[in-house]
């Protein structure tokens, strides 16, 4: 039912409702109400309509509802979005702290690096690099003969540059071209002098530590395994003689690099085990400087040791020799004694022991001896007043002959 149905009473003047008084008109019959369908009986006797404001309400809650899921629907929208275009990384850090053993990699490091040097000799060609090492504390370094021969040879200066980069001038105390080692040293007291271990100890599949300067990167450490024992390397010498150096070597696959020369391969313990020295190379690098390709050589410590005392001593250094000379161009097997009458040195051990020239050393001491560089270099594995067995062919004869071995002049 609408409000035009309903009967309107509007208020008149005094005049006119004085004059309606006496009159008794009947009541007016309204027409029923009905209930509308949103109220119930109950409350319709009590309550009047107000059918609009109701639905008033009600577009105003779902304004601002709508409003709301708008800005809901907008948010989570841009985080489903982000979540399926963003690329920028979610990194996972860690503040762990990790314990190092002092036997570790990075202690062994941090132990024996103060103590490697690096080594610049200028020539007049330019400037090579090497490695070095103290030995003793007042200043003694031990390095190759191949990294300072060159300035040497030039008169020419040689700088050490210590691991806190202080540089100082270093005096050659002497050199050994046999052994391709050389003995420096530098005016400083209180050096960090390494532990030189026993290289007759080491065995196949030990690790090892290697630290120089590999193309002039300084304090570079490399890791790796003893991967063979008494390799036979020959180097050669810069010096116009054209001596070369022939060495008992270590074989290690730790990563050593022109520059690492001179410079220490350590044990497990830190101990000074070899003398980096040369490495094996299928080519030129681009830099047409030879790389690592895991063959590195070492000369012993032990054979070090006694080179150096030598130079440190005397500033010379002697090697042991049997007394003979051997035919470089004999392919083998075995080292064939030179057929030239100077080849077997008068009064010497080859002479006293009876061996001739054309003769065929076929071992040392039991290990078998392919070409003339592995006698040389077992040989010089031996210390001067050593006695070796040398078992030889002449002819269809083998024999067997036991002598001493004297220094070299």
């Amino acid at each position: 039912m609408s409000d035009e149905e309903l009967p309107i009473e509007t208020p008149g003047t005094e005049a006119e409702t004085a004059q309606s008084a006496p009159t008794e008109n009947p009541p007016v019959q309204r027409p029923p109400m009905q209930t509308p369908w949103w109220v119930s009986d109950s409350q319709s006797s009590s309550s009047s309509l107000t059918p609009l404001l109701p639905v008033k309400r009600v577009l105003q809650v779902t304004w601002y509802m709508a409003l709301a899921m708008s800005l809901i629907a907008g948010l989570v929208g841009a985080l489903v979005g982000k979540a399926a275009f963003d690329n920028s990384p979610h990194l996972v850090t860690s503040n762990k702290v990790i314990e190092r053993s002092p036997n570790s990699i990075a202690g062994i490091a941090a132990k024996v690096s103060p103590s490697v040097v690096e080594i610049d000799s200028t020539t007049s060609s330019g400037t090579d690099t090497g490695t070095g090492f103290f030995i003793e504390s007042n200043g003694y370094i031990m390095t190759n003969n191949h990294v300072i021969e060159a300035a040497v040879l030039d008169n020419s200066k040689i700088t050490v540059k210590l691991a806190n980069n202080k540089e100082y001038t270093a005096t050659v105390v002497g050199r050994d071209t046999s052994y391709d080692l050389a003995i420096l040293k530098i005016d400083v007291t209180g050096a960090p002098a390494l532990v030189l271990g026993n290289s007759d100890g080491v065995q196949v599949g030990d690790p090892v530590i290697a630290i120089g300067s590999p193309l002039g990167l300084q304090g570079t450490v490399t890791s790796g395994i003893i991967s063979a024992k008494n390799r036979p390397v020959t180097t050669s010498s810069d010096n116009t003689a054209g001596e070369s150096a022939f060495i008992d070597a270590l074989q290690t696959d730790a990563a050593i690099n022109p520059g690492n020369s001179g410079g220490p391969l350590v044990d497990a313990t830190g101990a000074v085990i070899g003398v980096n020295s040369a490495i094996a190379s299928l080519g030129n690098s681009v830099s047409g400087q030879p790389g690592s390709i895991g063959l590195g050589f070492a000369i012993p410590i032990n054979q070090a040791k006694k080179q150096a005392d030598q130079l440190i001593k005397t500033g010379t250094s002697h090697y042991p020799i049997v007394g003979m000379s051997l035919d470089s161009n004999f392919a083998g097997p075995g080292a064939k004694i030179a057929n030239i009458s100077t080849a077997i040195l008068a009064g010497g051990p080859a002479e006293k022991a009876g061996l001739k020239a054309g003769d065929i050393i076929l071992a040392i001491d039991g290990q078998n001896i392919e070409t003339a560089n592995d006698l040389i270099v077992a040989i010089r594995a031996h210390s001067i007043g050593d006695s070796v067995t040398l078992k030889y062919q002449r002819g269809s004869v083998t024999k067997s002959v036991q002598l001493t071995l004297v220094a070299s002049k």
